[in-house]
């Protein structure tokens, strides 16, 4: 069974940094694009951030306004993971985050499948 698992959150103080990882089980990463989403408590869920698959080409990132040049995503194909790399954090990151996969970046977030579980983030002071 095709599953992603998400780890890495926790409880951090704003400016601080936390790096999360998305691990497979079932299937290999590289061949799939992989996004990562969240959902504050009250809010839609959205994307945060997706690499491309890795099959045919160099991996091409995409990230949210709200987290460019802040948020860093990227893959370790030798320990099956795509990871993000989170820093200068801010209050309004608070939220659930989720890996999930899909044949592209560019598509809409019902395309992705295999959802984690979700870790909490939880900036404040």
């Amino acid at each position: 069974q095709v599953q992603l698992v998400e780890s890495g959150g926790g409880l951090v103080q704003p400016g601080g940094s936390l790096r999360l990882s998305c691990a497979a089980s079932g299937f290999t990463l590289d061949t799939y694009a992989i996004g990562w989403f969240r959902q504050a408590p009250g809010k839609e869920r959205e994307g945060v951030s997706c690499i491309s698959s890795s099959a045919n080409s160099a991996d091409i990132t995409y990230y949210a306004d709200s987290v460019k040049g802040r948020f860093t995503i990227s893959r370790d194909n030798a320990k099956n993971t795509v990871n993000l790399q989170m820093n200068n954090l801010k209050p309004e990151d608070t939220a659930v985050y989720y890996c999930a996969a899909a044949t592209k970046c560019l598509t809409v977030q019902a395309d992705f499948g295999s959802w984690g579980q979700g870790t909490q983030v939880t900036v404040s002071s």
